[in-house]
């Protein structure tokens, strides 16, 4: 489930959390999302999204993330820098340029039984402030990260090891 509230903290700033457990161990979960490829993968593609960064990307504290996406029409650049990286447990990537006026991004991940639980919560507010955030902004966000939820579970719900693909593209080709 994808829950948004408003910040407990920061006037104007709203939460998204979600959670979500994959029957993959912690090791083969961050290894798929060190690759800022397979973003691709499980950004709906109503979004148009797009890694611009070439490869490889060094992933790590401090690494930039270049990105381009059309949202509802209208073209979008967006760059990102990893503030944390602690493998297997968790990393944040923040925006740097983008739609938001801040994004804050903090992906857990915690081993449970031979399964991993993974957790999202982050941070944003939006230019406009709560009427945009209302009329537009929440119900785009909550379907970004449904949709990455059903992806994220049928990539990683498989008794396959991962298997990687270099992009969206790729898949499409093979």
């Amino acid at each position: 489930m994808v829950k948004i509230a408003r910040h407990p903290d920061q006037r104007g700033v709203y939460r998204l959390t979600t959670e979500l457990t994959l029957p993959v161990s912690r090791n083969e979960v961050f290894e798929f999302f060190s690759d800022a490829y397979q973003l691709e993968r499980i950004t709906p593609p109503w979004l148009h999204f797009a890694v611009q960064t070439p490869r490889p990307i060094d992933m790590g504290v401090g690494a930039l993330i270049d990105y381009k996406l059309r949202l509802h029409g209208i073209p979008i650049r967006w760059r990102t820098r990893i503030a944390v990286w602690e493998p297997p447990f968790q990393f944040i990537d923040e925006q740097l340029s983008g739609p938001y006026r801040l994004w804050r991004h903090l992906h857990t991940f915690e081993e449970v039984d031979g399964q991993t639980v993974c957790r999202d919560q982050v941070d944003y507010a939006v230019p406009g402030g709560a009427l945009v955030h209302w009329l537009i902004v929440k119900r785009d966000v909550r379907k970004i990260f449904e949709y990455r939820r059903q992806m994220l579970a049928q990539i990683l719900d498989e008794d396959t090891p991962l298997n990687p693909i270099e992009s969206y593209e790729d898949a499409q080709t093979t």
